[in-house]
């Protein structure tokens, strides 16, 4: 099983930081066909082969994923996206 551990330092209020993640995870939610829901300041995530979660914390952005099998050879390209996309929401 493939893991994905992300962390990317941020200076954005609480506030800021949930919209940003809200969008990343709104993109990759479509892209790779997720379901999400939040729970305080995490934002738990899951499909068929893929388990995860974005955590909030004050100048931090915490995402973590466990790839199944199938998905886990996507990883490289899973990964690219995720920074990608925190590159774009987070800076």
């Amino acid at each position: 099983m493939a893991t994905i551990d992300i962390r990317r330092k941020h200076s954005l209020s609480m506030a800021e930081a949930r919209k940003a993640v809200n969008k990343l995870a709104k993109s990759i939610a479509k892209e790779f066909d997720l379901e999400y829901d939040w729970d305080g300041n995490t934002l738990a995530f899951s499909r068929s082969g893929v388990d995860g979660h974005i955590a909030l914390e004050k100048g931090e952005v915490h995402v973590y994923a466990q790839l199944g099998f199938l998905m886990g050879m996507m990883k490289p390209m899973i990964e690219g996206e995720i920074h990608r996309h925190l590159d774009e929401q987070i800076g």
